[in-house]
């Protein structure tokens, strides 16, 4: 990823926070969630945003205004329930940003791109 920036100005100077930072974050809280079998290439998945085709391989990391948005791609193991392992995926991801950054104002969308058998 490039040297990309969120920004946050306090009393003292600004804190900047890398989209590298952030993306370690996700990559952590996804290996940590049980029911993962490993990141993954989402290929060909539609953007809900701008109804465009992006190709993900395992985290992007964007920053939109105040906000951080994370895209995880995964593929689970066979036999788990796959929306209980993205939805806990999700909430882990979004707990170490909110956590580890101090920024409330994040989301996190999971694509699972396969399973593990």
């Amino acid at each position: 990823m490039a040297d990309i920036y969120i920004s946050r100005k306090m009393d003292k100077g600004t804190i900047n926070i890398s989209e590298d930072v952030v993306a370690s974050l996700v990559r952590s809280a996804v290996a940590e969630t049980e029911g993962v079998a490993e990141l993954a290439n989402a290929v060909g998945y539609e953007d809900a945003e701008s109804g465009t085709k992006k190709n993900i391989r395992g985290v992007k990391v964007r920053f939109k205004e105040e906000a951080i948005v994370a895209d995880a791609a995964i593929t689970v193991k066979y036999g788990v329930k796959i929306l209980d392992v993205a939805r806990k995926v999700q909430e882990n991801a979004l707990a170490a940003i909110q956590t580890s950054t101090g920024f409330e104002e994040a989301s996190v969308n999971v694509h699972v791109a396969g399973v593990a058998f």
